[in-house]
């Protein structure tokens, strides 16, 4: 598929609120997307598994491959059981990472980040998930401060370079219950 094809067909699915198949290219599987914004570089996506809703991801063009709008009875079912209603298009200004972050940063909430791409492209081949808060933006990079499986927040922020960034997550199940029983973020590092 071209670029073009790709963001036609994403387009019409944000008009007629349909979901739709994203293939990336460092990825073997499809993700599940209601689109919901789009710009020339970025997507938004609420992301539908199983019959629910569970946040939002936020992806570069760049690295989809293909797309394939869902038209099956599960599209039925979805609008049966309420989830087009369920959908709320946050607020956010897609223009770039740096106004992405920005806006992300004014929710105060916590996010995942990932750098998808093979360990063997990375700078850093441990690198490739964060989560956490955002400490602060900068133009090319932001500061990130992450807490483990634990619950612990790190004592440094991580510099995480826009150029290394695939997805960026929010508002998933997963986010927002782990959040819930995290230490608060020491008063040194909030902002």
């Amino acid at each position: 598929m071209t670029k073009g094809d790709i963001k036609a067909q994403v387009l019409e699915c944000i008009e007629k609120r349909k979901p739709c198949y994203f293939n990336m290219k460092y990825e073997t599987k499809s993700y599940l997307y209601y689109p919901l914004l789009m710009n020339d570089r970025f997507f938004l996506g609420a992301v539908e598994n199983d019959f629910e809703l569970d946040g939002y991801t936020i992806r570069r063009f760049r690295d989809v491959t293909a797309v394939k709008i869902r038209d099956s009875l599960c599209n039925l079912i979805d609008i049966q059981e309420g989830l087009i209603d369920q959908i709320v298009i946050p607020a956010l200004d897609l223009t770039s990472w740096e106004s992405i972050f920005h806006s992300l940063k004014k929710m105060a909430i916590n996010i995942i980040i990932e750098d998808e791409r093979d360990p063997d492209d990375r700078e850093y081949a441990d690198a490739g998930f964060y989560i956490g808060h955002i400490e602060k933006v900068c133009r090319s990079h932001l500061w990130f401060r992450h807490f483990n499986a634990d619950g612990i927040w790190q004592d440094e922020a991580y510099k995480i370079m826009y150029s290394e960034v695939t997805s960026v997550s929010f508002h998933t199940r997963y986010i927002d219950v782990f959040s819930k029983y995290l230490p608060p973020l020491p008063e040194n590092i909030k902002g």
